[in-house]
């Protein structure tokens, strides 16, 4: 078995995203791993409603700090002191920026979430995860909120 010692989490803030990083924390713990935080501030303006996009394009430095900080304090206070955590905020293409910092860094394993979307609204929105998959330099784990919580009868 491979020893996973850089382990990258795409986050947007999302419930799914966060949803996939409790994983990458508790792989990250159990390998004794670094754990790479990416948050990547999407360039790409397709309408009108992506205009909220373009006032993140002028982040200043105070800000994308203050972005950093929120990756590090989605990390819970107990676990944060025994990991090595590393926020990163890059602006881009999501996909792209993510695989460019996986290729970079050399890590071992992406874990991300996926939204699970399907038929007219994949094809139209596409899939960040998707992209990641087919061109990431190393495995990626993608993880998808549970629709719904089952009990066996």
């Amino acid at each position: 078995m491979i020893k996973l010692k850089k382990i990258l989490c795409p986050v947007d803030f999302s419930a799914c995203s966060t949803y996939a990083l409790s994983y990458a924390i508790d792989l990250t713990t159990k390998e004794r791993a670094s754990l790479y935080l990416i948050h990547v501030i999407e360039t790409h303006i397709s309408d009108i409603r992506d205009i909220v996009k373009q006032i993140d394009l002028l982040l200043d430095d105070k800000q994308i700090d203050n972005l950093k900080v929120r990756l590090t304090n989605l990390i819970p206070d107990n676990i944060r002191p025994n990991i090595h955590i590393q926020p990163i905020v890059e602006k881009g293409v999501p996909f792209v920026e993510i695989i460019k910092t996986a290729r970079y860094n050399h890590i071992d394993l992406i874990i991300m979430g996926t939204h699970g979307r399907t038929g007219l609204e994949h094809i139209l929105i596409g899939s960040v995860a998707e992209r990641v998959i087919r061109s990431a330099p190393c495995p990626v784990l993608s993880i998808r909120l549970p629709k719904q919580v089952f009990s066996m009868p």
